[in-house]
């Protein structure tokens, strides 16, 4: 009889235990999650990818709540302060939108918010071959070469010339082109007028080399800040060229063969012979030719 009253009361414990860890599953599922408070911003970004030029609308940009602990310098707030102002630099999507990306209030869009300060832009018409077959893109450096048929000189007035007016210079544009969209798989822009950042006095030299002769343009790796440090080259230089001075052929002459001079003998002395000779009790020798 006792261990059937130690059995039930096993039982009614363990039935008591289940129906309790039930209870307190059940309530833990029931309770709200936690979240952490995180203080927060307003931070305007870009609602899409933002190329240069862009003058911003309400479509292009929206308001997100920013992490207060990590603020973006220059940041805007709202979206009014940001509405009509020009892209200069390309913007990606969700990307805060900053006063270093976006022109001035009154600068408005397209060109000039993204000439630099103390800079001026200068357009060069270009072909295909000035042009470097197409791969002068808004963003890559060039140096502006002129080749000229008269380069002032007054011994030789007519002796043409070459050399590099300014070099290491930006391209703003290829035509009417801000951004690099096309260039992205390498492949070219063709355009018939390109756009220079270049200092004041570049700018002069530029126009001046314009009037004067053909301009060309030479693509250069970005990474590669050095002027280039040249000369020039005049049309007879070019001729010279940098090999070792050529060789005139002379006309060949025709061998004649010398003749050859056989020495004579020299004369041989006569063979003398000797006969002797008995005369009496006396005996000599005597020559004999």
């Amino acid at each position: 009889m006792k261990q059937h009253r130690t059995l039930i009361v096993m039982i009614v414990a363990i039935a008591t235990a289940g129906v309790a860890a039930l209870g307190v599953s059940q309530a833990i599922k029931r309770m709200p999650p936690a979240q952490a408070e995180m203080e927060t911003v307003p931070v305007v970004v870009a609602a899409k990818a933002i190329p240069i030029g862009t003058r911003l609308t309400t479509d292009d940009v929206k308001v997100v709540e920013w992490p207060a602990k990590t603020p973006v310098p220059g940041a805007f707030s709202n979206v009014p302060a940001v509405v009509d102002r020009g892209v200069i630099a390309p913007i990606g999507e969700n990307e805060p939108i900053t006063s270093t990306r976006v022109a001035g209030a009154e600068a408005g869009a397209g060109l000039p918010p993204i000439i630099p300060a103390g800079m001026r832009a200068i357009s060069v018409r270009v072909n295909d071959v000035v042009g470097v077959a197409g791969f002068v893109l808004p963003g890559t450096r060039v140096d502006v070469l002129v080749a000229v048929a008269n380069n002032g000189d007054q011994n030789n007035k007519q002796e043409p010339m070459a050399r590099t007016v300014v070099s290491n210079v930006q391209v703003l544009t290829a035509g009417t082109r801000f951004d690099q969209v096309e260039a992205k798989n390498g492949e070219s822009l063709k355009a018939s007028v390109v756009t220079l950042a270049v200092l004041p006095e570049d700018g002069e030299r530029i126009a001046l080399a314009a009037n004067q002769g053909e301009l060309s343009l030479v693509l250069r790796n970005p990474v590669d800040v050095d002027p280039a440090d040249t000369k020039g080259i005049k049309l007879a230089a070019l001729m010279k060229g940098t090999g070792p001075e050529p060789v005139l052929d002379t006309p060949k002459r025709k061998m004649v063969p010398a003749k050859k001079v056989v020495a004579e003998p020299a004369p041989q002395a006569p063979q003398i012979y000797k006969v002797e000779a008995i005369r009496a009790a006396k005996r000599t020798e005597e020559a004999v030719n």
